[in-house]
């Protein structure tokens, strides 16, 4: 553990803004800057993943660690930085882990085949209730950012998987390879080294999509009738 003091801190700057200001100080002294991940900074892509204080993406809810805010902390505070806990997400340096166990989950099935011949019927033609709507899109919300993972003591992706199941699961576009989809992304999951769910529900709370474990009862329900 290597520990670094960081002054001239506005409790307006978000939690990557210290980091940079940490970064800048070092590199002005020659020293090996602190990798962390992050691209869109705005909360959409999930790469921001760090384990702050003991909880994924920090003290706060509904958030990325790229909208948490210094105000969430007191002046001369310690704050514990850590990369993501999980043996399917090795560190690579640092504060970056490879999440691409996610990617490779998502190959295994989070897709759907459409006819391109000419013939292709209009996906506003089919009538689809609201309720289900409403649903596929808050799974299809799922940033695959992996705090699910962090936060679970068996390191389970189930929340994870049960969103991409689910975002087509609830839908006829996705009623066509409902059953090798949850199938093939379960087995990869397994394959991946990530454990199982047993209750615990710490993802839902820390997921910063609000992502419900109404999903993963969903994907359970999935895959006992493709197994039958």
């Amino acid at each position: 553990m290597v520990e670094y003091k960081v002054t001239d801190i506005s409790e307006h700057m978000s939690f990557l803004e210290m980091m940079d200001v940490l970064n800048e100080g070092l590199v002005a002294k020659d020293e090996d800057p602190v990798a962390f991940d992050h691209d869109c900074r705005e909360g959409i892509c999930g790469a921001c993943s760090l384990h702050i204080n003991g909880e994924p993406h920090g003290p706060d809810r509904g958030i990325t660690t790229c909208q948490l805010h210094m105000r969430m902390f007191n002046d001369g505070d310690t704050i514990h930085i850590e990369p993501w806990r999980a043996k399917a997400f090795p560190v690579i340096k640092d504060l970056i882990v490879d999440r691409t166990a996610f990617e490779r989950i998502q190959q295994a099935g989070a897709y759907i085949s459409v006819n391109t011949s000419g013939n292709t019927q209009d996906a506003n033609s089919l009538p689809i209730p609201k309720l289900d709507a409403d649903l596929s899109m808050d799974a299809a919300a799922c940033i695959g950012c992996g705090a699910c993972v962090a936060s679970c003591k068996n390191s389970s992706a189930m929340l994870f998987v049960g969103a991409k199941v689910s975002q087509f699961a609830l839908l006829p576009q996705g009623r066509v390879e409902a059953k090798d989809r949850v199938l093939n992304m379960v087995k990869q999951m397994d394959e991946e080294g990530f454990g199982n769910c047993t209750n615990t529900g710490a993802c839902e709370v820390e997921c910063p999509k609000n992502i419900s474990l109404e999903n993963i009862a969903r994907m359970n329900r999935e895959f006992l009738k493709a197994s039958i």
